[in-house]
């Protein structure tokens, strides 16, 4: 897998969602790296990891090997959408190797077949997008391909985790885009009934993707919550 590295400190890795790379988090590294070794990953079959084959299962497992190539015996993860279904994997499946968890507008729960007010709000909300983001969103779908990015899409449909999500015993924290026409606040909220031990915070005036519509926001939050790990209340705002 294609992966950069910025900054010393604890190890974190960032994985993006479907149809991402590691553009997707260029708001974020330079901040984020003041204090930790950031390890940004192209998942296979996406961004300048295409031309790999995608498989939605296997993708914890390759994470894990990554991670002792690396030489990372323990790190933190932080994953957006399909990317956060995977990290609460590996969180599950191999507790040991999690410090701190981050699920932003994660698709852990299975998805449902979007209605057509659902569609009509993602269409609404795409026009709202800054035009580099669009630009960002529209070059990297095309590099993954319809057929990844379908595939994908099938297997996030089928994958339930439920079952494992009380095996995650590593401090977690869900973020939440306000406006998420995507996976919509429910869903989030929804989520932190499976995790009532995690943090839950709203990032306000964002959509699906938060670390780049409100940077700022996102950082300071996932900054925060790296540095003092979990609060027993969990935050909102």
């Amino acid at each position: 897998m294609y992966a950069e590295i910025s900054g010393g400190g604890q190890p974190l890795i960032l994985v993006h969602g479907l149809g991402g790379s590691t553009r997707w988090w260029a708001r974020n590294v330079p901040a984020l790296a003041r204090s930790c070794r950031v390890h940004v990953i192209d998942l296979p079959g996406f961004g300048r990891s295409r031309g790999q084959r995608f498989v939605l299962r296997d993708a914890a497992g390759l994470l894990v090997r990554m991670m002792d190539q690396l030489g990372l015996t323990r790190t933190s993860i932080i994953g957006h959408s399909m990317g956060g279904l995977i990290v609460a994997f590996i969180a599950a499946q191999f507790p040991e190797r999690v410090e701190r968890l981050v699920l932003v507008d994660a698709a852990v729960l299975p998805l449902d077949r979007l209605s057509r007010r659902q569609v009509w709000r993602m269409v609404q909300r795409l026009t709202r997008l800054p035009l580099r983001l669009l630009l960002v969103l529209g070059t990297d779908a095309m590099r993954a391909g319809p057929v990844t990015v379908i595939k994908a899409l099938r297997e996030l449909r089928s994958m339930d985790i439920r079952l494992d999500l009380a095996r995650i015993e590593a401090h977690t924290l869900i973020l939440w885009g306000e406006h998420d026409a995507t996976l919509p606040l429910a869903v989030g909220q929804q989520l932190h009934g499976y995790l009532p031990q995690a943090a839950f915070q709203i990032i306000a005036g964002a959509g699906h993707i938060p670390m780049w519509e409100r940077p700022t926001a996102f950082n300071q939050a996932v900054i925060q919550f790296l540095e003092r790990g979990n609060s027993a209340t969990p935050m909102q705002g």
